[in-house]
């Protein structure tokens, strides 16, 4: 699976798995089937309780706005997911690290009508497979592509059955609470990369994360086990959010 190494504000370099061409099929297919859906069972409801005597109107100036404004709204609202990319475990991202914004999912929404409407899909489908980011032409010009997140959010099974419950396993760090799952997230990706590439780099990473946890666990000193101490919160975050 082509993956991208994006690097964070933070200077951490995470790699992720890019969307496939079928992944981003399905979760187009999805939203369409939610959106014109959704316009559709409307427009009945609206029929039969208003009548047909003002439907164009209702058609004009709220289906047509629904369906225009669905990606780039869910996207924008839901931190680079509509509800089909939700299904399919995949999201926007920025190549560079940052945050996507407004901009960028309009920038994505408007060339769709060039990689998705002009082209019945073919130009999109063969940018996706063809270029080393996966891009459509929405995003090679807003720095953004499409990337996995579902299988980087499953801790290991075997890990997780070792843990049952608060009753025979004791919590080191309950101030693991307070982070959410995204936090969990580069805390594995960092261990990973750690592990898979032990270089300066990382290394340096790794030394900058745990200083910035253990100071939001307000500890008295930095644990030494920096790979066990992240190891260790990465269970006690399981078993406090189970």
């Amino acid at each position: 699976m082509p993956t991208i190494n994006i690097t964070t504000t933070q200077k951490v370099v995470i790699q992720y798995e890019l969307a496939s061409l079928r992944d981003r099929v399905l979760a187009f297919l999805i939203d369409a089937m939610i959106v014109y859906g959704g316009a559709f069972m409307l427009l009945i409801l609206y029929n039969s309780m208003i009548g047909s005597e003002s439907l164009q109107y209702f058609m004009y100036f709220v289906l047509l706005p629904l369906i225009i404004g669905y990606m780039p709204v869910s996207e924008s609202l839901s931190n680079g997911q509509s509800w089909g990319k939700q299904a399919m475990g995949i999201k926007v991202a920025n190549i560079h690290g940052k945050e996507p914004v407004v901009v960028d999912y309009l920038i994505r929404w408007v060339f769709r009508l060039i990689d998705i409407g002009l082209t019945l899909g073919a130009l999109g489908a063969f940018l996706i497979s063809s270029t080393e980011k996966r891009q459509r032409l929405g995003g090679l010009l807003s720095d953004t592509t499409v990337i996995r997140i579902r299988p980087d959010l499953e801790l290991n099974l075997r890990d997780i059955r070792k843990i049952n419950t608060l009753d025979n396993y004791e919590i080191k760090y309950p101030g693991a609470r307070q982070f959410r799952e995204k936090d969990m997230l580069l805390v594995k990706k960092v261990l990973e990369r750690v592990k898979k590439h032990p270089n300066a780099a990382h290394r340096e990473a790794l030394d900058q994360l745990v200083g910035k946890i253990a100071a939001k666990l307000e500890l008295a000193d930095i644990p030494e086990d920096k790979t066990g101490f992240l190891n260790q919160l990465l269970n006690d975050y399981i078993v406090l959010t189970r």
